[in-house]
Formats: C-alpha cells, structure tokens, sequence
C-alpha cells in the first residue's frame, strides 16, 4: 500500500471486475494506483491524490460521509449507468462533486487521458490565477493582462487564456488582435491529449505571451468543456504561469477553468451597486475554488474603503488598485495596459505575482 504522501491516483472500488479494468487502463498510461477497498480507508489518500477515480459500487457509502470537495474526481462504473437501480450513481456523484459519470467501456480511452495526466500532476503543473468581475465593467480582463504581462517580466512562461465568449477579446486589449494564429474557433472541435509546444506554436502571440481567445467581430461561440480541458492540461503542463479570465456567467467551460485554479480573484469596484452584485456570484464561486480572493477598485475615503468591501463579502482582500489616469486613451491607440512605470495595474501584478511565486517556490 502506497505512502499518504505518494500523490498517486486513487482506485476506490470493492468490486473485482471494475478492479481489473481500472487496474489494467492503469498499466496503459503507465501510472500506479492507490486501491482502497472501503470508504472507511479512504480518508488519508482522498485529498492527495491527483485523481480519484470512484466505482459506482461505492459512491453511495462515499456520498454519505460527505467528502471534502475533490477538484479531479470521477465515478466509474462496467454497466450502462441509466437504467435500474444504477439511476441513484448520479445524484451520489453530484453529491460528491464528480466532475463525470463514466461507463466502461465506452470511456475506457477518456480515463486513460486522465490517468496520465494525474501523473503530470502528480510531478507538478503551472498555477493556474483566475479572474473575474463581480460585476460588468469591473476591469477583470485588464487585469488578467496585467498579470500575464507581470508574469513575463518575472521570466515565467507564461499564458494567457480567454474565456470569456462576451468580451471583447484579450488580443484587442494587447493590441495584438491581427497577429496571425488560432484562436478557438480553430480549436473548438479539439478533445484529448495535446503537446504545449504544438499548441503554443499555433497561437497568437503578444509581447512574447502566447493568447488563445477569438476571432474579432465574431458571433458569439461558447467554447467545448472538451476543448477547454485540452488547452488547460497542454498549458499547464508547459507552463509555469497560466492566466484565465472568466466570465461571471460561469459556464461549463469556466467551470473547468475554476476546478483547476490556483487563485481566483474576483475584481470589484468599490460601491454598493457593485458589491450586491457580487453577493450573488460569491456563492457559486466557493462551491468550486478554494483560494477566493477579492481585489477592490478605486476605494476613497469618502466611499467604500476596500476592507469594508471586503468584510461586506467575507473574502479575503487580495490588493486595492487605483484609478489609471489615461488608461482609456492608451487602450484606444492599441497599446497595452500596465506597461508604464507607474500603472496601479503594474505594480498590483508585479507584487502578486511575486508573493505567489514565493509561497509555491517557482522557478524561473
């Protein structure tokens, strides 16, 4: 029986011909399972394994004693799973907060692909900094190039992904909305494995990041789960710093986005408007990242202070930013935010990214 700290994926089955078939997917990508046979074992592998891959025989017992939320969980089961008494697998999984119900062996390829990448995880991955507005106008997305361009400086490999289908687009606010390369509607279609230095190759760059967001002037497209997951597990596998923004609709592909974060921020101006707005995303927000932290625009002394916004939400304060004066007339002659000396938006990015690259021991 492996370690507590072995970080291995966990098989949590009792059931001997599911066994088998996990056991054997497992030699295909060439990963060692954790086997527990029982719930009541389960405790000490659960938090640390990069995977737990958890049989439709015991979700239910699992679901009872009401886990910690697992960001990388998945229930696994030989039979079809829509009929007969099985039909209970799926509120038990929900319960546990799987991000999948999958049936053997129709999904025998897609378990595979998670199980090698639980050992890339394993032997670690890019954190992943999330950000979000509380409400429309908040400036989450200057922000997420700020931090992207903060990261390059910092000389780490840095991305920049858009996940927000109704924004105007990351490549517009770098200036780089001609720059040749695929953007997700070219990547739409894409599920399973993909190499980093493929995918970095085939993007757009700008200021040395690469960016993966859409076409200009394009209809609204939603971006695939699948394909999300695909350009998440790439970059951050060949990363060391990924930057996401999100929209505060948080769809089925932010929700991917979130499982994988390492912080999320969650940018707000200071006013009454903006924070009862912010009351009704907060919620959904903790339900999926457990690192949520609030950054306050334009606090004064005569308004809202940002610790009062902070407390009014009962999030950690991340930072304040300032008013920018002349960010407008930068944006619109194509110029990058947060590369002046004395940007709010630079400095905010610069100190953050150093203290997460302290507290997680980044490597340059």
């Amino acid at each position: 029986m492996p370690s507590a700290d072995s970080a291995r994926p966990l098989f949590l089955t009792d059931d001997d011909a599911l066994l088998d078939d996990l056991l054997r997917l497992a030699a295909a990508a060439n990963v060692e399972a954790a086997v527990i046979p029982s719930v009541a074992r389960s405790g000490r592998y659960w938090a640390d394994a990069p995977l737990a891959v958890v049989g439709a025989d015991l979700v239910g017992a699992l679901a009872r004693t009401e886990p910690p939320r697992h960001p990388n969980a998945v229930v696994v089961g030989r039979l079809p799973l829509s009929s007969g008494p099985d039909v209970g697998v799926y509120t038990d999984a929900m319960r546990i907060g799987a991000r999948d119900v999958l049936t053997l062996p129709d999904a025998e390829r897609h378990l595979v692909e998670l199980l090698t990448e639980s050992a890339e995880h394993a032997a670690g991955e890019a954190p992943v900094v999330a950000v979000v507005g509380g409400r429309g106008g908040a400036g989450a997305s200057l922000l997420a190039v700020a931090l992207a361009l903060a990261g390059r400086r910092a000389r780490l490999r840095t991305a920049l992904v858009d996940a927000d289908p109704l924004g105007g687009g990351l490549d517009l606010l770098l200036g780089a909305e001609h720059a040749p390369g695929s953007r997700w509607e070219e990547f739409s279609g894409r599920q399973g494995r993909m190499l980093w230095p493929a995918l970095r190759d085939a993007l757009p760059h700008a200021h040395g990041i690469p960016v993966m967001t859409w076409h200009a002037r394009r209809p609204y497209a939603p971006v695939p789960p699948s394909a999300m997951r695909t350009v998440l597990s790439a970059a951050t596998r060949g990363c060391e710093l990924l930057v996401a923004d999100l929209p505060r609709t948080v769809d089925a592909a932010a929700e991917e986005v979130l499982r994988r974060t390492t912080v999320t921020l969650l940018v707000l101006p200071a006013d009454v408007y903006s924070v009862v707005a912010a009351e009704r995303l907060v919620p959904l927000l903790r339900e999926s990242v457990s690192d949520l932290r609030l950054v306050v625009r334009g606090a004064s002394f005569d308004g809202l202070s940002a610790e009062t916004v902070a407390s009014s939400l009962g999030l950690p304060l991340a930072g304040e930013l300032s008013d920018e004066p002349g960010l407008s007339r930068l944006l619109d002659r194509g110029d990058p935010p947060a590369r002046q000396a004395r940007s709010p938006l630079a400095s905010f990015s610069d100190a953050f990214v150093s203290r997460l690259r302290a507290d997680l021991a980044l490597s340059a």
